[in-house]
């Protein structure tokens, strides 16, 4: 990552931080969101969901929440999640869920949280969906890892974590959740992390996330790649053409309102291809970090201030 691209990614993580801009973004903002954010409600999400389908895309469901104050938001949050695969069922969308952790109250009380997360994983098993456990930073790294791997343990085989590219933790936990043969979605990362615990340079980042996918299509698992990089989409076409190995041994993975023609190009071209759908009135966090990833992405909210054509970074 060069001095340009982490100083403007520091910038902007650091004063969306401040409550005077937070108040203002979310009162003034919310338009802005929209392109990032499926609406607030479930119905509107759906509806999303039903026209991704239509294009051969498939789906995860993220009711955006995270930093509650109170396990009675973590309930909430919880009941929430089972009408959500209630409303998935009923319309017979291809899309799996996706919840953050801390949402269901892991920095309150990781009892209370991990019974809620069983709930939520327990109530997709019936309805024959899978959970993706989000990954937040790295104060929850560890205990996001293992809720997963102690479901796993009870049976619940429906859930899986993600992993991030970034961290220098990364390598040892691919190997650990390989061999317990849980489902991964592999990223980049998106929250500001030190030097001390995660790579700060893109190169390196870079070559940490091609040797993780690497190792999953290596041994057979089925692999989540999610980027919008063309340089690791190419890479991993021409590894996988290169390797034999078919199309239906991975998917890729997009966030909702970001290179949707390119998403719907995949479709196209045979690959699997699953949008990161997020609804909610709790946006505020989910867009800071979309903006702070690359300045692509700012300079297309500032184009839609102006009133100029959608147009997708790539």
């Amino acid at each position: 990552m060069g001095i340009g691209s982490k100083w403007y990614r520091k910038s902007l993580l650091t004063i969306t931080g401040i409550p005077l801009v937070e108040k203002l973004s979310t009162t003034y903002g919310k338009k802005l969101a929209s392109r990032f954010i499926a609406g607030e409600t479930l119905e509107e999400a759906l509806l999303e969901l039903e026209k991704l389908g239509k294009l051969g895309i498939m789906a995860t469901l993220d009711h955006l929440g995270e930093g509650i104050q109170d396990l009675s938001e973590a309930s909430a949050y919880r009941d929430q999640y089972l009408k959500l695969i209630e409303g998935i069922a009923d319309r017979k969308a291809n899309s799996h869920v996706s919840l953050k952790p801390t949402q269901m109250g892991l920095a309150l009380d990781q009892v209370a949280c991990y019974a809620n997360i069983r709930d939520v994983v327990k109530h997709a098993r019936r309805h024959r969906n899978f959970v993706r456990i989000d990954m937040e930073n790295t104060p929850y790294t560890q205990a996001t890892i293992d809720i997963v791997k102690r479901l796993h343990k009870e049976g619940l085989t429906n859930v899986g974590t993600v992993l991030q590219a970034y961290l220098f933790r990364t390598e040892q936990d691919v190997n650990d959740m390989l061999q317990a043969r849980i489902s991964l979605r592999l990223v980049k990362g998106a929250y500001k992390e030190s030097s001390e615990v995660a790579y700060q340079d893109k190169n390196e980042v870079i070559d940490n996330f091609k040797s993780m996918i690497k190792a999953h299509l290596d041994k057979g698992i089925y692999t989540a790649i999610a980027s919008h990089d063309d340089a690791i989409i190419s890479w991993v076409k021409a590894y996988a053409r290169t390797n034999r190995i078919g199309k239906s041994a991975f998917e890729f993975q997009m966030l909702y309102g970001l290179r949707m023609n390119e998403q719907a190009k995949l479709a196209k071209e045979g690959y699997r291809i699953r949008c990161y759908v997020p609804y909610g009135a709790m946006w505020y966090p989910y867009f800071t970090r979309r903006l702070a990833e690359k300045p692509a992405n700012l300079m297309l909210v500032l184009k839609n201030m102006s009133g100029l054509k959608k147009e997708s970074p790539k």
